[in-house]
C-alpha cells in the first residue's frame, strides 16, 4: 500500500505535536510523569500534598514596625515618608504630631 503525500504530512504533524512538550502518544503529560516519579522516590509518604507556605504577615504589625523605625530616626524625612506611605493609618496621626514637635 502506497501512502499519499497528504497522509505522510498528517502523520508528520501528529508526531510533531506529540513532541516532548506535549502529550506522548498514549501516555501522561511529561510533567505529570516526572512529578509522579519524584514523589514515589521520597520518604515519608507526602505524595499529593502541596508544599507548605508560611502564613502572611499581619499588615498592621509591619506598619507599626515602620513607624517605630521612623520615630527612632527622629528625622523630618523619615516621618514624612511614613506619613506618605500610611496616611490613613492611625499611627500617621502620631507621626504628624511628632513632625510638628520637630518643627519647634
Amino acid at each position: 500500500m502506497k501512502l499519499s503525500p497528504l497522509s505522510v504530512g498528517l502523520f508528520g504533524a501528529l508526531v510533531a505535536l506529540a513532541g516532548p512538550d506535549h502529550l506522548p502518544l498514549g501516555g501522561l503529560p511529561v510533567m505529570v510523569g516526572k512529578a509522579s516519579a519524584d514523589e514515589s522516590g521520597k520518604q515519608g509518604g507526602t505524595a499529593g500534598r502541596a508544599p507548605s507556605v508560611p502564613m502572611a504577615r499581619d499588615p498592621s504589625a509591619a506598619v507599626a514596625e515602620e513607624y517605630e523605625a521612623a520615630r527612632r530616626q527622629g528625622t523630618r524625612e523619615a516621618l514624612e515618608l511614613f506619613i506618605a506611605r500610611h496616611g490613613d493609618d492611625p499611627l500617621a496621626e502620631k507621626a504628624r504630631t511628632e513632625l510638628k514637635q520637630l518643627a519647634r
